[in-house]
């Protein structure tokens, strides 16, 4: 029994003497093991203030509009709608002088026709009529002339008394005018050289007929409220402008004038003011203003709308145009976006001269030949604003 019990002490010497071999170890590798390196922390990329930098294949490019802007005459106020109308000194609107029925059409719309041009025919009852009556003093007046020649033959020969050849002189006289009334008449209606009623209806003036109200077979008159043709040129065309009368001193005749359509978006026209009414209209309380532009392209079409401005005397005064889309505020001051290379966009300030309902007029901050967001400046705003968060 002793000698299990001198066993047992010297196992458990044993034990704590390895474990105290493994503690000391244990110890020592912890002791002299390499600290681990603390970690760097990565340098933060500084931006420039104002400016934004997408990349190439950024969705936010695709939302996107950048134009190219160019200086022009600053105008005097906000632009105003004008009416596009004919020049009346260039246009012509054809009547029937006689009532008949269309026979045959010579002219259809978009056609160009000359002066003298025979646009209609028409079987009129009553030019038949007035041909019987100049045809009819004609041969009154041949008949009446060569009474007046026997009688003077007469009367120097003695035979009749001087009373008779005053007569013979009195209805040849007569006679003359009323072959001029019929004359006339036939001239009137426009109808020389016609026959057997055959009436031809012709152009008073070249132009494009624009409009035509008439068809084969149609019954037409003189009193018709619509005119059978409108022949104009459409080369020079009349913009008629109703302006209050607050805008309307300094207007005067010689005035530079431009004009935007929204169907040449981008296109300006350039016009002259041609008058200035002399009265406001009652019933609106403005001036009506007529201006005239050449249409050499025919862009232009009657009855189309237009903004029209007036620019300055000089036109020395210049100023961008920008569509208010490419303007945003930030506190009190208004900025736009300008590209400064694909991709990139400097935010700048600039200063607002005329702000109109869709166009304004700056004139600092950007030089003509920039390249200006016009459409999705405040997505970059927004985008520059969290980059500032």
């Amino acid at each position: 029994m002793i000698q299990y019990r001198h066993v047992f002490k010297a196992a458990l010497c044993v034990a704590a003497i390895a474990a105290a071999f493994v503690a000391a170890f244990v110890t020592y590798s912890y002791v002299n093991a390499a600290p681990e390196p603390a970690p760097v922390a990565a340098p933060v990329q500084q931006k420039t203030p104002g400016l934004i930098e997408l990349g190439a294949s950024a969705p936010q490019l695709s939302s996107l509009r950048i134009s190219t802007v160019n200086a022009e005459a600053l105008p005097m106020s906000e632009p105003l709608t004008g009416r596009v109308t004919y020049d009346e000194n260039r246009t012509t609107r054809v009547s029937s002088p006689v009532a008949g029925r269309v026979t045959g059409l010579h002219a259809e719309i978009g056609d160009v026709v000359a002066r003298g041009a025979l646009l209609a025919s028409l079987d009129a009852p009553d030019l038949a009529t007035a041909d019987a009556d100049w045809r009819k003093a004609q041969a009154d007046e041949l008949r009446k002339k060569l009474a007046l020649d026997r009688a003077r033959t007469l009367f120097d020969g003695e035979v009749i008394a001087r009373k008779d050849v005053e007569s013979a002189l009195a209805d040849q006289q007569q006679a003359s005018a009323e072959t001029r009334r019929a004359g006339l008449r036939m001239k009137s209606l426009h109808a020389t050289g016609s026959e057997n009623g055959q009436f031809r209806l012709t152009a008073p003036l070249a132009g494009v007929v624009a409009d035509r109200q008439i068809n084969p077979g149609l019954e037409v008159r003189p009193d018709l409220p619509a005119p059978l043709f409108v022949i104009t040129d459409l080369n020079q065309l009349w913009v008629i402008v109703d302006v209050p009368d607050r805008s309307v001193t300094g207007l005067k005749p010689g005035q530079a004038v431009t004009l935007d359509t929204d169907a040449w978006p981008g296109q300006h026209f350039a016009a002259r003011i041609e008058r200035v009414g002399l009265t406001l209209d009652p019933g609106t309380r403005r001036v009506q203003v007529r201006c005239a532009v050449s249409n050499p392209d025919h862009k232009l079409k009657p009855e189309m709308f237009v903004r029209v401005a007036f620019l300055s005397g000089d036109g020395a005064k210049q100023a961008i145009p920008l569509p208010n889309t490419s303007l945003f505020a930030d506190g009190v001051a208004s900025y736009v976006f300008v590209e400064k290379q694909p991709g990139t966009f400097e935010k700048r300030r600039v200063n607002v001269q005329l702000r109109g309902r869709d166009i304004s007029y700056v004139d600092t901050g950007l030089i003509s030949g920039e390249r200006v967001v016009t459409d999705g400046a405040f997505l970059l705003n927004a985008e520059g604003a969290g980059d500032a968060r």
